[in-house]
């Protein structure tokens, strides 16, 4: 009568842990990819917006992205990995545990972090 529920819960859809506890080598290297091809995006804006000699576009967002914006190469594993989080014990969190990871900048972190 009870030998229908096992320990696993197959009804629940099998395996209870779906996300892995790290990244894989393979998922690093495509958020790498992706940071270094926003990298490359920021720059093209910069140059279609710079006027003769100028170091500014004028463009705020587009100077911060520039100067102020950490590159992919000037980043730390740790911060290019893991973000912040409030609740976790050590204040940070992989990165691929929050949703709409790929989609999302975790470059800069909160003021004093």
């Amino acid at each position: 009568m009870f030998g229908a529920f096992k320990s696993s819960l197959p009804l629940s859809g099998g395996y209870l842990w779906k996300v892995a506890p790290r990244l894989s080598n393979p998922q690093k290297l495509r958020l790498r990819r992706r940071m270094k091809m926003v990298d490359e995006n920021i720059e093209v804006l910069y140059q279609s917006l710079k006027k003769g000699d100028e170091k500014l576009t004028g463009h705020k967002k587009i100077d911060y992205l520039k100067y102020d914006f950490p590159k992919e190469h000037e980043m730390t594993p740790r911060d290019k990995y893991t973000t912040f989080d409030k609740k976790v014990k050590g204040y940070r969190k992989w990165v691929h545990l929050v949703p709409r990871w790929t989609k999302k900048s975790f470059r800069e972190n909160p003021k004093y972090f």
